[in-house]
């Protein structure tokens, strides 16, 4: 008997959970750089490209990815047609990871893309560590900023609460629970009130925070060292 069937499937290497990615950029050369570097990691795997919205939809249904890496000045566009074609692959796949890698490090741009749906937000000069750190976190649900996109995101979404505007203790047992992933049946039951009373609270909490989605209420008290 060789060693290898001595050994058997059990001392076969576990298989490695590919992440698979779509790269938007309208620039081809940007996109074959790209798919070098990402392709270096074991766990990633680019499925798909486009340039344009368009191409991205149909990029997105065919290859089924966990992450799109959205540029958001694409061909032929306004500078901000991207946050178009976020907005629009976050409605039809709830649970897609968007994370923007553009040139682009104004405030308004980092806000307003998290709100389109966004999970993260990274500039071009990003180093590859980063940028890999930045995508398998977006994978896992996470959210990914780079050190400038975190700091804009705590200027625009935050500027400070003002004291009538501090989040009272049932907001902020309601907003760990939220951190936590829990829905509102799950927060009321932990916390002995009801549904419509966690509504009550989460919508107050969200507007303090001003943010329209739970994960960016999340992300916001985060940053302001609520959680």
């Amino acid at each position: 008997m060789s060693v290898t069937e001595a050994r058997g499937p059990a001392a076969a290497r576990p298989a490695v959970r590919q992440i698979r990615i779509v790269l938007v950029d309208d620039h081809s050369i940007m996109r074959q750089g790209l798919r070098a570097v990402l392709e270096r990691e074991d766990d990633l795997r680019v499925v798909g490209e486009a340039g344009s919205g368009p191409e991205a939809y149909a990029a997105v249904d065919a290859g089924r990815p966990q992450v799109v890496l959205l540029d958001l000045k694409l061909a032929s566009g306004p500078q901000t047609d991207g946050l178009d074609v976020c907005r629009r692959l976050c409605a039809e796949h709830p649970g897609i990871g968007v994370l923007v890698l553009t040139t682009f490090a104004e405030d308004r741009l980092v806000v307003e893309s998290v709100q389109a749906g966004a999970r993260g937000y990274v500039v071009k000069d990003v180093d590859t560590t980063e940028l890999v750190r930045a995508i398998r976190a977006v994978s896992r649900g996470e959210s990914a900023f780079d050190a400038r996109s975190a700091s804009a995101m705590v200027r625009s979404l935050s500027g400070g609460m003002p004291d009538r505007e501090r989040l009272t203790d049932r907001e902020l047992d309601v907003l760990r629970l939220l951190a936590r992933g829990l829905s509102n049946r799950a927060i009321g039951a932990e916390l002995f009130i009801s549904e419509t009373t966690v509504k009550f609270h989460v919508g107050n909490l969200m507007r303090k925070l001003t943010v329209s989605r739970r994960a960016e209420a999340v992300y916001a008290a985060t940053k302001l060292g609520l959680l």
